[in-house]
């Protein structure tokens, strides 16, 4: 008679017990990972979003990242319909992607409506990919100058900047600039190997002692024909980060990244390296479509592909 295998099931996970890390010169004690409201247009509704939100928070989780144009502005009103009574238990970031003062205060006052409260805990121009972005931010009555007034009026605790483009712009704005609290980039195993945020930026943010966020940790999924979940999300918090946002859509994959985030011990160096390699092959723009795709460029002018190895 065949004895037929039967598959371990994984242990139910349990709430609490997820490692927190002081977010840089903030002093806040954040969870390592934290839920985002970037990808719940890929859930059902808003009920479904609402109950992933409640089952993060239930587990532990207090980092909550959020951006005014995520779902048309409904993911900030699934946090507001959520998070007010936990409102000084959670870390709440947003985002604006205006680039004058005008605007980025009007998206704040929007913001702060569809979140419930009267302040976010971190406030982050949203997604600074162009040098022309840069020089409209720094302009006279660019969103700078929101952001400086914001925190000065208690709307917000802290202020940064994200994006995922192109880390030469990521150093531009920090040599633009030096009253940043936080950054935001996409780190993950395949990065090193193309217009890399690991090798370019992250040392400098670690010096200027910036809370550092991370993000697109399985590389949009794509990662996850060449690595597991756990060594994606393990290769990201062996990183000097403090946090990392992760897009979970179902329970379940909440709970598995939680679980992950529970039993996790930093790689070793050559483990970092081993990732890095076999993550090496799905290098550049056909995975990391969000960057800049310079050997495209590279193609039309004549000269050989850009690498950062």
């Amino acid at each position: 008679m065949a004895v037929t295998a039967v598959r371990p099931v994984a242990a139910a996970v349990k709430s609490g017990g997820i490692p927190k890390r002081v977010f840089g010169k903030t002093g806040v004690s954040l969870t390592v990972i934290g839920q985002a409201g970037g990808r719940f247009p890929l859930t059902n509704d808003k009920d479904e979003a609402r109950a992933l939100v409640r089952r993060a928070y239930d587990l532990g989780i207090n980092y909550f990242d959020n951006a005014h144009v995520y779902w048309d502005g409904r993911s900030e009103e699934v946090f507001g319909d959520v998070l007010p009574p936990f409102r000084k238990d959670v870390f709440i970031t947003t985002k604006s992607a205006a680039r004058t003062r005008k605007e980025a205060e009007e998206q704040l006052h929007l913001s702060l409506k569809r979140l419930k409260t009267d302040y976010v805990d971190l406030w982050q121009m949203h997604s600074v990919g162009e040098m022309e972005e840069v020089d409209r931010l720094f302009a006279p009555g660019g969103a700078v100058e929101a952001f400086e007034a914001a925190k000065k009026a208690g709307k917000c605790r802290f202020i940064g900047f994200t994006g995922h483009r192109d880390p030469y712009v990521h150093l531009e704005m920090l040599k633009r600039y030096n009253g940043y609290d936080t950054i935001l980039m996409p780190l993950h195993a395949a990065d090193p190997s193309y217009l890399s945020f690991e090798r370019l930026v992250l040392p400098v943010a670690v010096e200027r002692g910036l809370g550092i966020q991370g993000m697109k940790n399985f590389g949009n999924a794509k990662l996850l024909s060449v690595l597991s979940a756990r060594e994606c999300l393990s290769y990201v918090l062996s990183l000097p980060v403090h946090c990392t946002a992760i897009g979970a859509t179902t329970i379940g994959q909440l709970e598995d990244d939680v679980r992950i985030a529970q039993q996790f011990q930093p790689l070793r160096a050559e483990e970092m390296e081993a990732l890095r390699k076999r993550a090496a092959r799905l290098r550049g723009p056909v995975t990391e479509d969000w960057k800049r795709d310079i050997e495209a460029r590279a193609g039309r002018d004549g000269r050989p592909p850009h690498t950062d190895a």
